[in-house]
C-alpha cells in the first residue's frame, strides 16, 4: 500500500483508496451503559458529531456526561466507503476520527456539548491533535441539522474571542454537515472501558468556554 508522502495533507481525489460496499460489523450496546449505539434511537433523543483527535478519549469524555445517552466510533468526512482502521490511518480515505453522541435534550444540550467540544481538545493544530499527527486527527464539528450547523458555527466565534484574550492561535476546527458515518472496528467501541490503562491524548488548551 503506498503511503501519503505529508500525512497532514487530504489526498487527492485519486489518490483516495476504493474502500468497500460492506459495512462494519459492530454489537449494538455500548459498553458501558448498555444503550444501542445504532440507530434507530428513541424519538426524544438527539444526535452530535465531533473529532476532536483519537477517538478512544473522545468517546469516554462524552459518555461521562450526564445527559449522553449512548456514543459510538467511527470514520466520516471523507471520501473512502466503510474503511478500516489501517486505511484511515495511511491518510488516503481523507476521513476523521470522530465520535457520534446520542443524547437526552432535556439533560444536555447540544450548546453544552459544544462546551466539552471546544475545552476538552485543542482546537488550533491543523491536521493533528497533541503528538498524533495526520488527517484523521483534525478538528472538526459535523452538524446533524441547520440549527446545529449555526449553534456550531457561533461557539466557534465565541469561544475564539476566549482564545484571543489567552493570546493563544486560530482555531482550525471544520464544520460542516454530517455526510455519513462509518463505525469503527468493534475493539475501538467504547476501547478505554474495556481497557482502561489505554492510550488517551486528549487535552485542551486551559481555556474556559
Amino acid at each position: 500500500m503506498i503511503l501519503p508522502l505529508k500525512k497532514s495533507i487530504l489526498p487527492e481525489l485519486s489518490q483516495v483508496l476504493p474502500g468497500r460496499n460492506t459495512e462494519m460489523t459492530v454489537a449494538n450496546k455500548h459498553f458501558v451503559t448498555g444503550a444501542p449505539i445504532k440507530p434507530p434511537f428513541d424519538s426524544h433523543l438527539e444526535q452530535a458529531c465531533f473529532g476532536m483527535g483519537c477517538f478512544w478519549g473522545v468517546e469516554r469524555k462524552f459518555w461521562q456526561q450526564e445527559g449522553v445517552v449512548s456514543t459510538a466510533v467511527g470514520y466520516s468526512a471523507g471520501i473512502t466507503p466503510n474503511p478500516t482502521y489501517e486505511e484511515v490511518c495511511t491518510g488516503l480515505t481523507a476521513h476523521n476520527e470522530v465520535v457520534r453522541v446520542i443524547y437526552d435534550p432535556s439533560i444536555i444540550s447540544y450548546a453544552d456539548l459544544l462546551a466539552v467540544f471546544w475545552t476538552a481538545h485543542n482546537p488550533t493544530q491543523g491536521m493533528s491533535q497533541g503528538n498524533d499527527v495526520g488527517t484523521q486527527y483534525r478538528s472538526g464539528i459535523y452538524t446533524f441539522n441547520e440549527n446545529q450547523y449555526e449553534a456550531a458555527m457561533a461557539s466557534q466565534q465565541h469561544y475564539q474571542a476566549q482564545l484571543d484574550l489567552a493570546g493563544c492561535h486560530k482555531i482550525t476546527t471544520e464544520i460542516k454537515p454530517l455526510d455519513v458515518f462509518y463505525y469503527a472496528e468493534e475493539y475501538h467501541q467504547q476501547y478505554l472501558a474495556k481497557e482502561p490503562m489505554g492510550y488517551c491524548g486528549l487535552k485542551g488548551l486551559g481555556v474556559t468556554y
